[in-house]
């Protein structure tokens, strides 16, 4: 009962209450006790009796097919994780939210719930790195995730080289495009995302060194979700119909896809990001000519590692770990991927 009351943040005679069917439970508290009841059982075979235990709080707010692959990498790597035994807690959001993030990023560790370090995907606002900087004066470490926080007191990053990637993206767009003419259409999920900002601010500076002569149309503030996504995109090819090149920042990109085929257009070349389901699909159909992939295992195992670190469980300080981009095709789709 202590195990699930600290993994869902409740009290233990909320917990009696919904374990045992007593009326005085809200079905926000009974859907919370559901869903840590799931995590311990998942998270089982990394409890182990004589060691320290870590309780992680992952706060992610990005689409669902993110967020999922998030949880599903980090709870993959919880049975290796040494020397102290990892419980996660998720706290995931579709929408960017900074309010919300700032909400619960405060919320963590008060009110008698333990916290040792959190990771982190949200905005780079000055109220999110505030609320970071209060989880830091309480001695809890946070690492931010795939995108980074200016001016911040997180310790570590963990993800991504972004402007690497958004200068292969150039690269690929710029080289299979060739002398064809038309237009470049670059999509981001959010502007306050200061790694899609990275990547977004590499591809145009490197474009406009290798092909000067072409034009790129931003769209932005969709959160990466199909529907949002898609009626961005319809409405742009309706005024600028000359777009044959696609660079998706953020993600949404079957809805990209979709309106594309219903402007009867098609791109030359479409890169986009992360091997999750939505982009494996396209991949391998031939949709997408590359995804820019990194190990989001290994992110996850850094991410703990700089925590750890910041607790001196193991060696070192906390350092950044910034992922090489690698260029994926349906020719190449890493091995323990392409067996899902």
């Amino acid at each position: 009962m202590r195990d699930i009351a600290e993994q869902s943040g409740l009290s233990e005679a909320t917990i009696d209450r919904v374990l045992h069917g007593r009326p005085g439970a809200s079905a926000r508290a009974v859907r919370a006790v559901e869903q840590a009841v799931l995590d311990l059982d998942r998270q089982q075979t990394q409890l182990r009796l004589a060691a320290r235990t870590l309780l992680l709080d992952v706060v992610v707010q990005a689409p669902s097919r993110f967020s999922s692959a998030v949880r599903a990498a980090l709870e993959d790597e919880l049975p290796a994780l040494r020397p102290a035994t990892v419980r996660a807690r998720f706290h995931l959001r579709e929408n960017a939210d900074v309010d919300a993030a700032v909400e619960v990023l405060d919320g963590l560790g008060r009110r008698g719930r333990v916290c040792h370090g959190v990771v982190l995907k949200a905005p780079d606002d000055p109220a999110v790195a505030s609320a970071v900087a209060r989880l830091a004066a309480r001695g809890i470490p946070v690492v931010t995730l795939v995108t980074d926080l200016h001016d911040s007191a997180r310790v570590a990053y963990v993800g991504l080289d972004n402007a690497a990637a958004g200068a292969t993206a150039a690269y690929l767009v710029s080289q299979v495009l060739g002398d064809r003419p038309g237009d470049v259409l670059l999509t981001l999920s959010r502007s306050f995302f200061f790694g899609e900002r990275e990547r977004a601010d590499a591809f145009t500076a490197t474009l406009s060194r290798l092909d000067p002569d072409r034009r790129v149309h931003t769209i932005s503030d969709s959160d990466g979700l199909d529907a949002t996504m898609g009626a961005l995109i319809a409405d742009l090819l309706r005024s600028q119909p000359d777009v044959r090149a696609v660079y998706s920042v953020g993600g949404g990109n079957r809805a990209i896809a979709g309106a594309f085929t219903t402007a009867g257009l098609t791109p030359v070349v479409f890169v986009a990001h992360d091997l999750d389901e939505d982009n494996l699909d396209l991949l391998r159909s031939g949709v997408l000519t590359a995804v820019l992939h990194h190990d989001l295992h290994a992110d996850m195992r850094a991410g703990v590692r700089q925590v750890m670190r910041a607790h001196r469980l193991v060696p070192g300080a906390p350092t950044s770990v910034a992922a090489h981009v690698e260029v994926v095709t349906a020719y190449n789709i890493p091995p323990r991927i392409h067996a899902h």
